[in-house]
Order: structure tokens, then sequence, then C-alpha cells
């Protein structure tokens, strides 16, 4: 089996040292080439060039902005080559492994494996070893004649902006740890428009909501981690099913405070309230605002839209688990 290894050598939660262990230890077991990413977009460009040459496998070593490019360079189009996903998500692209070494690493969470990368690898050789996979659905946000994937969640507004502020802050030297994400957003909740929401949810059999200030896209559960904390603003989610939406229409403490205490619970019961817009399973919407919003996307912050549309897409990608 050939396989590609992507490697972040920015990653937060590795070394020069663990990264020497996990590569020996999947050399041992499949014919590895080894690449470094060493600029935003490389992850996607390199997955492109394994999925063109034809390997077995592409493995990340990395956080979820690394695994979200890797999954886009496997599924985007190569050389001109615009066929559609096929039933078969084995059809003429790699399945993924995916070995985390970010700081939250919520795709991987969300798959069952451990958040320890040497644990993690450890798992990875056992499905290896038995041949054991699964197949998952994904997100894909289209803007503006763009288009992206996402493996676990999208958003606008409030939680985009929040994401901004930690991406700003990491541009200066900082780590994004979940106490610095929490302490970010409190700072900024300060400073937020609540008084005036900019979004209306539209969509094919979907009532028209209005007056929306914040919109969380789920491809899964949970939505991100506080630690060891899982945060599930829409529980029903999964890989196995269409797109999950959790929408506010009012910012105020009260209707804030009560979603955030029932979403950091382990309920699979829903957060309930009128000025909550929810959405379970659906393969289609779109979020238009009246000004331009913050965009996230695998919390990567991708400026400010004023129209996405939201698309699930489903046995997009066979995952090694």
């Amino acid at each position: 089996m050939r396989a590609m290894l992507l490697v972040n050598p920015k990653a937060t939660t590795t070394n020069a040292r663990t990264r020497d262990v996990l590569i020996r230890a999947l050399g041992a077991a499949v014919e590895l080439t080894v690449e470094e990413t060493r600029y935003r977009g490389h992850a996607a460009s390199l997955a492109a060039t394994a999925r063109a040459k034809g390997y077995d496998v592409v493995a990340v070593l990395g956080g979820d902005g690394t695994i979200n490019e890797t999954v886009n360079g496997l599924l985007n189009p190569v050389n001109g080559d615009d066929a559609p996903l096929l039933d078969d998500p084995s059809a003429g692209r790699p399945a993924l492994i995916v070995i985390p070494g970010g700081s939250a690493n919520v795709f991987a969470r969300a798959l069952g494996l451990p958040n320890d990368p040497v644990e993690s690898t450890g798992a990875v050789l056992e499905a290896l070893r038995e041949g054991r996979r699964r197949t998952v659905g994904l997100g894909q946000a289209l803007w503006e004649g763009q288009s992206r994937y996402f493996t676990f969640c999208s958003g606008m507004g409030y939680d985009a902006e929040v994401v901004r502020a930690v991406e700003g802050l990491r541009g200066t030297g900082r780590k994004a740890t979940p106490t610095r994400y929490v302490n970010t957003a409190l700072r900024h909740y300060l400073a937020t428009d609540k008084r005036h929401p900019a979004m209306t949810l539209t969509g094919p059999g979907i009532p028209t909501a209005k007056g929306v200030f914040m919109a969380i896209v789920s491809n899964t559960s949970p939505w991100t981690y506080v630690g060891s904390r899982p945060v599930r603003p829409t529980p029903w989610a999964s890989f196995e099913t269409g797109l999950d939406l959790l929408g506010l229409r009012r910012m105020g403490l009260i209707t804030l405070g009560s979603a955030i205490r029932h979403i950091l619970t382990e309920s699979e019961a829903l957060p309930s309230g009128r000025h909550l817009v929810q959405l379970h399973d659906e393969p289609e919407f779109t979020l238009t605002a009246d000004r331009p919003v913050a965009f996230q996307l695998d919390g990567d912050y991708l400026g400010e839209r004023e129209t996405v549309t939201f698309r699930s897409t489903p046995n997009a990608l066979q995952v090694l688990v």
C-alpha cells in the first residue's frame, strides 16, 4: 500500500521527536512518502498530487486546518477532471488517515480517535492491519464562484468573529488554546453588535428565518471542545446524515447563556427557546446577509461574506479508523 504522509511541522502538540517516532511506525506498515507542509494551501496541493499519482492513502499529522486542506485536495477536481462524486467514495480517490497534532483536533476526536498523536497512530495501525474503514459525508460551502468542503463545521456571525480574533492572536505567536478561545469569546461578546441581526436563512422546503445574528452549521457532533468537554449545539448531527444548523436570533445574555449551558451538557436533546433557529439532516440551505458577515470553515477564518450556500455531500470520503 502506497501512502503519502503530510506533516505540518508547526502543529501545536507535536515535536520533532514525536514526528520521527510516528513516521517510523507508519513506514513499517506501508510504503511511505513524507512531505512537510510549508505554506497555507500546501496540504491541498500535496493531497491533489497524491490523488493524481494513484496513492492508496493520504495520512495527515496536523490540526483541523491541515486536515481540511488535505480533504479539499483529495476531493476537488484535478487536471480538469470535474467528474462528480460517485456512490463509491473510493473511486479514484485515496483514503484518509488522521493523526491529531493540533489544539482542538475536532475531526479526529469526532471519528473516535484518541487525542494523543502516539495513541492515535496505534489505533490507525490497527485499522490498517484489519482493513477497517469508515465512509463519511462532508459539508460543502459555496460562495462567489468558490467552493470548499468542510469536515465538521462552518459558521457565520459571532463564532466566526471569534475565530478571526484568535487567528489574529496566533499571528503574534500565541497558541490557540481552549482558554484563549473562551477568553477571546468573552471579550468579543462585549463589542459585538447585539441589536442589528444581518442574516436570513432560506432553502428548499425550509421556512424562511429572518433576523439571525449567528449561525453554526454542523456536519457532525461535537461542534468543538473546551479542553476535554465536548460542545454540542447540534447533538443529532453525524457524518451519516445531512447538515444541521443552530441559529440565534437574539444575542442577549439570557438567550446566549441558556444556549451555552445546554450545549455544554451531554444531553441528546436539542437546545430549546423561541429565539433559536434549528435544522437537522438537510441537503442544502443558504445564509444571506444584508451586510458582510464573518465566515469560518473548520475553524479557519475565510473573510466576510454576504451569501453562502451549504450543501451536504454524502459518502464523500473513506477514513481508516
